[in-house]
């Protein structure tokens, strides 16, 4: 199986905030973002799969800024690290006011993806191949990390359901 850089698993979506995307306080509402932050995600995932995906997870979402009406919501996003399965693609949302150009940071998230086969069960993927880019080594350690405190959680959920 062949082995893929994260830079082949990009992706970028833009999307306008328009009314029936926005609240009595006229910013978007958080679910549409994560939303958006899934569709974004399962595009890097596929990429870097070549093949059909499902969301296992988002953590923990965290809203910095509003974004209001008639703004632009930028979302990149790529594969981080990727396991047996399994990866964790990372999703960056700005928000530009078209009015002014201003860009500013919104939110990040952090979603787990499960490659599926033909028979929608998990199959194997490529490794992924950070090269020699500090950033993305940085990436690459960080979402071993956050994986690892995944892992805890559900075993911690596993004792309380027994």
């Amino acid at each position: 199986m062949t082995s893929r850089s994260p830079a082949d698993t990009r992706s970028e979506m833009h999307q306008i905030v328009l009314p029936t995307h926005t609240n009595n306080h006229d910013s978007v509402f958080g679910g549409q973002i994560a939303a958006w932050c899934d569709i974004c995600a399962a595009i890097s995932a596929q990429r870097f799969c070549q093949g059909a995906v499902v969301t296992a997870s988002m953590d923990q979402l965290h809203f910095l800024r509003p974004v209001r009406r008639g703004m632009v919501v930028i979302l990149k996003s790529q594969v981080n690290q990727a396991w047996r399965t399994s990866m964790e693609v990372g999703v960056r949302v700005d928000a530009e006011d078209p009015a002014t150009g201003s860009l500013v940071h919104c939110c990040t998230a952090y979603l787990t993806f499960v490659a599926l086969d033909a028979h929608g069960q998990p199959r194997s993927i490529p490794a992924l191949e950070p090269g020699d880019d500090p950033t993305t080594i940085r990436r690459l350690k960080e979402a071993n990390l956050r994986r690892a405190r995944r892992l805890e959680m559900r075993e911690l959920r596993k004792q309380f359901r027994e």
